[in-house]
């Protein structure tokens, strides 16, 4: 049986969303989240794909997508709103 991640519908749109659109902050924020969220995880192969196709597409590897998120974080929150009231570690 495979297994289904209770964001699964959300992180979906999320990786459908940023894939649709160019590279950005916000974009290379929410990879990263996404890749931590899934990398163990034994289920969502539309999910891994997507991922998979983000990296191939962006010319990233996990250590380039982590040094810029890095980068990024130390600069300003990417994350606003209801993202920091909602746990979101799931």
């Amino acid at each position: 049986m495979t297994q289904t991640h209770p964001q699964y519908h959300h992180d979906l749109y999320t990786l459908q969303t940023v894939a649709a659109a160019p590279v950005s902050d916000q974009a290379l924020a929410e990879l990263a989240r996404l890749y931590i969220r899934y990398q163990d995880f034994k289920g969502a192969p539309e999910i891994h794909s997507l991922i998979k196709q983000l990296f191939k597409t962006w010319s990233l590897t996990p250590e380039t997508l982590f040094q810029q998120t890095r980068v990024i974080h130390h600069q300003r929150p990417v994350f606003r709103g209801d993202s920091l009231r909602q746990d979101d570690w799931a």
